[in-house]
């Protein structure tokens, strides 16, 4: 692969906003006004001001400019059903009754492969439209929901991490395992799949409520056999949910511990929602070091409840941003920031825009344990990122010529941006969607 030179504005996270007390938090990101990202072989080799990268006698690199843009590192996605695409914006219910109610009568399609196929490309190319370059997906009960999903995934080379879901109880028929063949169908899918080039596997049981103490013990076996693996799942979305798993795990000390005592808390398990949490479950999160997806579009969508960030942050759990389509309303990463920033202030905290880009950016990617390899553009991390247009829109442009500082830049961005913004998308290092 020809090396790149990208020339435009640039702007990534170097550390969490969140920790850093200095005024303008300069030390936690780098904004180069008129600036260069050199790529090479899919990787980052390095970014400065314009005209510091390569010689002007260089040949042997391809020089795209990208004027009027802003690059950001690519979005990251934290918690998303790809086979909810079509139940956005399903009215008036809250978690379990929507679930009853839309969900599981769509998920039940999925165990027709074809069917799984075409919502799989279609999902991928509404996530790439909005920046996003790699998430944490849902499949189905069926494995040829993850076999659709990760084969379009390897097809376009994206880093994405996935799972079947594991519900052996309380669901339709059409949707139940068993402990058993939930094992036997994820240790198959695990072994076709995972490390397979910049794929993962997520051992994925949907919830409590809907997973037996067998099959949560049958999930632990797999985390135990495959070190290295995911797992995700929901924690203490909605106070129906919680009273429910009281009564299903009577002997638990709260919802959390109903997965910490199965053995699903550790390093790469990530807890989606953690809305109203007891402070043992707070202290259990940060001892094990599982990491949380903040959801606040569908937090706000299904009434759930508020997210605390700053108890997160005190107790330094990693959190990353997630859109939960279907309950969220968009795969736009700049809908969930701006879902996040308020969420916030109703709870009279004012989120940092570049704190909340750290969210969708390197900190999602240090709460999935990737960030080493995406994240930022320090050199040596996969090239994948976002060219933002900033005259998407009459009124964005016109907004923007009001900014003074690049904080207030992204701030009207994520306030006013959506699928418009978004140019470009580059996965290691290649263009994977333009927008016409």
């Amino acid at each position: 692969m020809k090396r790149q030179l990208h020339r435009g504005a640039l702007l990534h996270l170097i550390a969490d906003p969140g920790q850093c007390e200095e005024p303008g938090k300069a030390s936690c990101y780098e904004y180069f006004p008129d600036g260069e990202l050199l790529v090479e072989d899919g990787h980052i080799v390095a970014t400065g001001a314009r005209g510091t990268l390569i010689n002007g006698r260089d040949t042997q690199t391809e020089v795209i400019e990208h004027p009027h843009s802003l690059l950001l590192p690519g979005f990251i996605d934290t918690h998303v059903h790809y086979p909810q695409l079509d139940v956005i914006a399903s009215y008036g219910s809250q978690l379990l009754e929507w679930l009853e109610r839309y969900v599981f009568p769509e998920e039940a399609k999925f165990g027709d492969p074809t069917y799984a196929e075409a919502v799989a490309k279609r999902f991928l190319t509404e996530l790439l439209a909005n920046g996003t370059t790699t998430a944490l997906v849902y499949g189905t009960v069926h494995p040829e929901s993850v076999d659709a999903f990760f084969t379009e995934c390897e097809a376009l080379n994206l880093r994405m991490i996935a799972g079947k879901v594991l519900m052996d109880r309380n669901a339709p028929d059409t949707l139940r395992d068993d402990p058993e063949r939930a094992y036997a169908q994820s240790k198959e899918l695990i072994e076709r799949w995972h490390g397979r080039g910049r794929l993962a596997y997520a051992v994925t049981p949907r919830f409590a409520c809907t997973s037996s103490p067998e099959q949560l013990e049958a999930a632990a076996r797999l985390l135990a056999e495959y070190p290295d693996v995911y797992m995700q799942t929901h924690l203490s979305e909605n106070h129906d949910e919680i009273r429910w798993v009281s009564e299903l795990y009577p002997e638990s000390l709260n919802y959390f511990d109903v997965y910490d005592s199965a053995g699903l808390a550790r390093k790469r398990s990530v807890f989606a929602h953690c809305i109203h949490l007891q402070d043992a479950e707070w202290n259990r999160l940060a001892e094990t070091q599982s990491s949380i997806a903040f959801c606040p579009s569908s937090n706000l969508f299904l009434g759930s409840g508020l997210f605390a960030l700053n108890t997160a942050r005190d107790h330094h759990i990693p959190v990353g941003l997630g859109s939960d389509v279907g309950a969220g309303t968009s795969l736009s990463c700049f809908h969930t920031m701006d879902a996040a920033y308020k969420t916030q202030q109703l709870q009279n905290v004012s989120l940092d825009p570049l704190e909340n880009l750290y969210l969708a950016t390197l900190g999602a990617a240090a709460s999935l344990d990737l960030h080493d390899k995406i994240g930022n553009f320090s050199a040596g991390k996969e090239a994948d990122f976002v060219v933002l247009d900033l005259n998407a829109t009459p009124q964005i442009a016109e907004r923007l010529k009001r900014t003074q500082t690049i904080s207030e830049t992204l701030f009207a961005l994520i306030t006013l941006g959506d699928d418009r913004v978004v140019g470009e998308t580059w996965s290691f290092g290649k263009r994977c969607y333009v927008r016409r």
